[in-house]
């Protein structure tokens, strides 16, 4: 897929009623931390969580999809006011696809930022194809803008700042 330029792509994100998050690489740095009893742990980007609080108040549904099943991932959720939160999934795309039939959006006017392969067919399918500056090359090769940060670095803010713009919001 050919790149969009920045102007290009807030001309697409316009457009775009559903923004749809991997977790593991997109809204963290992919590491993974496990605590002596176990339990898994993540770090998130604080600066993501406003831009996304900042994209849901101009009007864009704001969405969580992870194959990852932590209980950090739905606190993660609560604590910013994300009411689409969905952990453990295997088939990202039947999810988004039931999300979106739910909340009355066509994929066409979804954005989901993806990195690793099981988001693949979910980029094949939707509207706004965007990946993080450390995704896999299948990810970026499906892409249709790849943002100048990594994840868990301010990638996600970075769309976010974007959205906000491109529907009118400063």
């Amino acid at each position: 897929m050919s790149k969009l330029s920045r102007d290009e792509l807030l001309e697409r994100l316009a457009g775009v009623r559903l923004l749809s998050l991997d977790v593991d690489g997109v809204l963290t740095d992919g590491g993974l931390y496990f605590a002596d009893d176990g339990s898994q742990l993540r770090k998130f980007n604080v600066k993501d969580g406003l831009g996304m609080k900042r994209a849901r108040n101009a009007g864009v549904e704001v969405a969580i999809i992870t194959a990852s099943a932590t209980p950090a991932i739905h606190h993660r959720g609560e604590v910013l006011g994300i009411p689409h939160v969905f952990v453990g999934v295997e088939d990202k795309l039947a999810t988004l696809q039931g999300l979106c039939e739910g909340l009355d959006i066509e994929l066409s006017a979804v954005a989901h930022m993806g990195d690793d392969l099981n988001d693949l067919a979910l980029l094949q399918t939707i509207g706004c194809p965007l990946t993080v500056a450390d995704a896999v090359a299948e990810i970026k090769e499906a892409a249709c803008y790849i943002t100048e940060r990594k994840g868990g670095a301010g990638a996600v803010r970075e769309i976010c700042d974007m959205l906000v713009s491109a529907h009118g919001g400063s």
